[in-house]
């Protein structure tokens, strides 16, 4: 690791100090027109990275790949996933990782260009991304960051000047995705399916060392770190179920080891509440529906755990019974923290066992109504109930008189402070995505500047922003989002 230069790159690089198999060495494409369209300062300063500030050209040539920084060595990483279900050999098809950064706080975070071109990987595929996807991605990850949820972020989006062919013809742009790490259960996979063992121990050593420091000197490793992980995702999946969110595709690619939310394809915010909610035009079955997260969340912790099973004991059978008893007590950790955090948004801190039925009763109230998911607690907290036919059930009228009732008792406005911090005012409301996105495209970055502005401070409340509230009567019906691939 070198030494932090507050005008210079600082990168270490680790994995590519790892074995040749997980990897390809891979430069960036050159592209036609490189043009900064959007720059994230703040993130940029965190980074150690505001040395090139002001500098537009430069920006949009080392984030286009036109130019590779001072110390990158890019490669295109190697991992496996289960796909809906299906067992693939996959990789960076359009991404190359330029290598990890090394803050002025001393933390290390990947660098990677996602668009920036073919890869050894890519299986005939252009390597390219669009400018809408690219920009969805940086809007809905910023918004997901200010949302206090684990995530990767987006440093730039650099126009390419160059059309990519899908249906129809779209500009093309790149992004600069920052990460913990991209290493993914699919990595795992791969290590697993192609390695030796001595290999696949040598990776899990570098991931513990990378991610979980803590287990360098765990008497059993590879059960501390799938019991470490099988955490990390049950807390992201309901800090996702928090706010609505929706990720669309929880392939076991698509499942950061770190425990941060990536690849920002179909995903959305469900507005209605249902947990049968489905935005993505590929997930025909529901396979990732809203209220199948942790159910594919615990299937995904399953994988994981079958490409540990040679660390654990050279006896399969026992290996498996012990991997078994770690991922049996998933339900369980799940149960307590959705739970935990649903109490959180009605307010309640110390919670009794009768409170989990306040819970249950008014999620199947708002399914019956359909009512809004995020405007209901926003409501709830602001004593604000519109006249809408949730509020005038007498079901719900008996629900929100014992709910009063149970807040008093433990304080009114400490139960009012827990749920502000809880529940967001403003998520990235469908509509208002699509519309911002299709300004953007046309050349008009105005409106999604000022949704981006609002998305950063989602707590926050505003009387006179109500159209950041409400949602186009029908509009979600027929709403579908799509990979960006």
């Amino acid at each position: 690791m070198t030494a932090t230069n507050k005008n210079s790159w600082n990168f270490d690089n680790s994995y590519r100090k790892l074995a040749g198999y997980l990897y390809r060495e891979q430069a960036p494409t050159p592209v036609r027109e490189a043009k900064l369209v959007l720059w994230n300062e703040p993130l940029a300063e965190e980074l150690g990275l505001s040395f090139l500030s002001g500098k537009e050209a430069e920006v949009a040539a080392l984030f286009s790949g036109n130019e590779v920084p001072v110390g990158a060595a890019p490669i295109a990483q190697a991992y496996a996933g289960h796909q809906f279900g299906h067992f693939n050999m996959l990789g960076d098809g359009r991404a190359v990782l330029l290598g990890e950064q090394i803050t002025p706080a001393g933390e290390r975070f990947d660098i990677q260009l996602k668009g920036s071109g073919p890869t050894p990987y890519s299986r005939r595929g252009d390597g390219r991304a669009t400018l809408s996807s690219m920009l969805r991605e940086y809007l809905i990850s910023e918004a997901m960051y200010h949302l206090g949820i684990p995530t990767s972020r987006s440093l730039a989006v650099v126009a390419t000047g160059e059309p990519v062919y899908r249906s129809p013809v779209q500009s093309g742009a790149v992004l600069t995705r920052v990460a913990g790490s991209h290493i993914r259960v699919g990595t795992f996979e791969y290590v697993r399916q192609n390695d030796s063992k001595e290999d696949l121990q040598q990776f899990m050593d570098y991931v513990i060392q990378r991610h979980y420091p803590n287990l360098s000197n765990a008497s059993q490793p590879a059960l501390q770190l799938l019991s470490a992980v099988m955490n990390k995702q049950i807390t992201l999946v309901v800090e996702w179920m928090r706010v609505g969110f929706i990720h669309g595709v929880m392939n076991t690619d698509n499942v950061s080891i770190a425990g941060e939310t990536i690849d920002y394809g179909p995903c959305a915010f469900m507005n209605a509440y249902d947990p049968s909610t489905v935005f993505s035009s590929i997930d025909r079955n529901g396979r990732y529906a809203f209220g199948n997260q942790p159910r594919i969340a615990h299937w995904n912790m399953m994988a994981f755990a079958g490409t540990l099973l040679p660390l654990v004991s050279d006896d399969e059978e026992e290996a498996t019974q012990q991997v078994t008893a770690i991922l049996d007590m998933f339900p369980k950790r799940f149960a307590l923290a959705w739970y935990t955090m649903m109490l959180q948004k009605i307010g309640i801190q110390q919670p009794l066992n009768e409170d989990q039925q306040l819970v249950d009763e008014l999620l199947e109230l708002m399914q019956h109504h359909h009512a809004d998911y995020n405007n209901l607690f926003a409501a709830l907290q602001y004593d604000d109930l519109p006249s809408e036919p949730i509020f005038n059930d007498p079901k719900f009228k008996d629900w929100h008189k014992r709910w009063q009732e149970r807040i008093a008792t433990a304080g009114k406005a400490e139960a009012l402070a827990l749920m502000a911090k809880r529940n967001p005012t403003y998520i990235a409301r469908n509509h208002l995505v699509e519309e911002v996105l299709d300004a953007a495209t046309q050349g008009n970055m105005e409106p999604f500047q000022q949704m981006l502005q609002q998305l950063t401070k989602p707590y926050q409340h505003q009387a006179d922003e109500p159209a950041l509230q409400q949602v186009p009567a029908g509009f979600d019906a027929a709403y579908q989002t799509f990979c960006g691939t």
